[in-house]
C-alpha cells in the first residue's frame, strides 16, 4: 500500500526557524527531474509541494526552503521511498544543479573547495543569519578532524542534510576515483548526525559505507587531514564548462599576448570566479613583486584596477550575449559577491541593466 505524505514525513519535522530562508531553484528542479525519472508524476509532485513550475524554470529564481523540503517529502510519499533524499544526493551532482558545484569543481585543492563553498553558499541556502562566516568549518577533536555544518537552518532540515551529505560524499568519491592517494586515505572516515536514527538506517549504511552515529551534537564529517591537501583533477571543460566559445577564443588570444596587460588578463580570467582578485595575488603568480607589476602596467598606460574593471565589462558582455548562463551566474563568474553590485557596475558600463542587455542581445 502506498504511504501517505503524513506517514512519510513522520520521522522528520523541519524547523520553523528562519521562515524567510530560500533555496536555489536548481535544487528543486534537480529533485523534480530525479523523482520523475523514478516514476513519480511531475504534476502531482508540484501540486503537493505547492510549487509553480514557472518558479523553477530559471536558475536566477529562488523558492522558499520549505517548498523544496515539501517537494522532497512529496517524492518520498509518492514513490514510497523514505530514503529518497539520500538517493537524490548520491545520484545527482552539485555541478548539474548549481553554479556553486561548478566553482567547487574548478578549485585546485580540496581545502579551496571549503573556501569557495563558504563564499557562495547563499546561492544554495539564503536567509540564514546563523552562519555569517560560511556554512562549514573544520574542528579538531581528540578523535580527529571534523568538518562541521554551522548553519542552523540547514541542520534543522534533515532532508537537506541527507541530500547534501550524500552529494558531497559521492561527488568526492567520483572525482577522485582514480587517485591512488585518495583511495589510501578514504573519505569520509565517519559521519555524525544531530537527529535520531531513521527507520531506513540500512540505506545510510549503503550510501556512506563508514561508521555512522545519530543523535549527536552536530552534523559533521570526519576527514583525514591529508585529504585537505589533495589536488583535484583538472576539469575537462575550461574553467567549469560555462564559458562561451568567444570567451575561450579571447583567452587564447590573451595567452599569446606578449604585453604585461595580456599576461595579467589571462591570469585574471582564470581566477575571477573565486572572488575579488588582488594585484598581490596576480603579481605572485607572475613571479613579480607588487611594485614591479604596478610599474609595468603603468608603463603600458593602465592600472590594475582599471584593467580589472574593463575585463569584467568585456566578460560580462560575452556571458550575457551568449545566453548560456544567467544574470546572477554572470555576476559570480566575474568576481562579484553581490549580484546587485554587479548590476550597478553593468549600468555604469553600458547604461542598461544586465537583464535588459541580455534581452536585447541577438539570439
Amino acid at each position: 500500500m502506498t504511504a501517505t505524505l503524513k506517514d512519510m514525513t513522520s520521522s522528520f519535522t523541519p524547523s520553523n526557524a528562519a521562515p524567510g530562508a530560500t533555496s536555489g531553484a536548481g535544487y528543486a528542479k534537480g529533485f523534480l527531474d530525479f523523482a520523475v525519472s523514478k516514476g513519480a508524476p511531475r504534476d502531482k509532485l508540484l501540486e503537493l509541494a505547492k510549487i509553480d513550475a514557472r518558479d523553477i524554470d530559471d536558475l536566477d529564481k529562488r523558492i522558499p526552503l520549505a517548498s523544496y523540503v515539501a517537494l522532497v517529502e512529496a517524492g518520498a510519499a509518492l514513490l514510497n521511498e523514505p530514503a529518497i533524499a539520500l538517493q537524490y544526493g548520491e545520484a545527482v551532482r552539485m555541478q548539474d544543479i548549481s553554479i556553486v558545484g561548478l566553482i567547487c569543481e574548478a578549485c585546485e585543492t580540496t581545502i579551496e573547495v571549503g573556501t569557495q563553498l563558504n563564499r557562495y553558499w547563499r546561492l544554495v541556502l539564503d536567509g540564514d543569519e546563523s552562519a555569517p562566516a560560511g556554512i562549514v568549518r573544520l574542528v579538531k577533536q581528540d578523535d580527529g578532524l571534523w568538518m562541521e555544518v554551522t548553519s542552523r537552518v540547514f541542520n534543522s532540515n534533515p532532508r537537506m542534510v541527507e541530500a547534501e551529505f550524500a552529494r558531497l560524499v559521492w561527488n568526492t568519491r567520483t572525482m577522485f576515483a582514480s587517485n591512488a592517494e585518495f583511495q589510501k586515505i578514504g573519505f569520509p572516515l565517519a559521519v555524525q548526525f544531530s537527529y535520531d536514527e531513521p527507520p531506513y538506517r540500512a540505506e545510510y549504511d549503503r550510501v556512506f559505507g563508514v561508521p555512522l552515529e545519530f543523535g549527536t551534537k552536530w552534523n559533521a564529517i570526519r576527514v583525514d587531514p591529508r585529504f585537505l591537501s589533495l589536488k583535484q583533477p583538472p576539469v575537462s571543460r575550461y574553467v567549469f564548462g560555462v564559458l562561451s566559445e568567444r570567451a575561450k577564443a579571447m583567452l587564447k588570444s590573451l595567452e599569446n599576448a606578449k604585453t604585461t596587460r595580456g599576461r595579467v588578463e589571462s591570469l585574471l580570467i582564470l581566477v575571477l570566479h573565486q572572488g575579488e582578485p588582488s594585484i598581490e595575488r596576480i603579481s605572485e603568480k607572475m613571479g613579480l613583486s607588487r611594485p614591479t607589476l604596478y610599474r609595468r602596467l603603468k608603463a603600458e598606460g593602465i592600472t590594475f584596477e582599471k584593467l580589472l574593471d574593463e575585463l569584467r565589462h568585456q566578460m560580462a558582455l560575452h556571458y550575457l550575449n551568449d545566453k548560456k548562463v544567467s544574470v546572477n551566474e554572470t555576476a559570480y563568474l566575474i568576481g562579484f559577491s553581490d549580484p546587485s553590485a554587479f548590476s550597478r557596475a553593468f549600468k555604469r558600463w553600458t547604461g542598461k541593466s544586465p537583464r535588459e542587455s541580455r534581452r536585447l542581445s541577438p539570439a
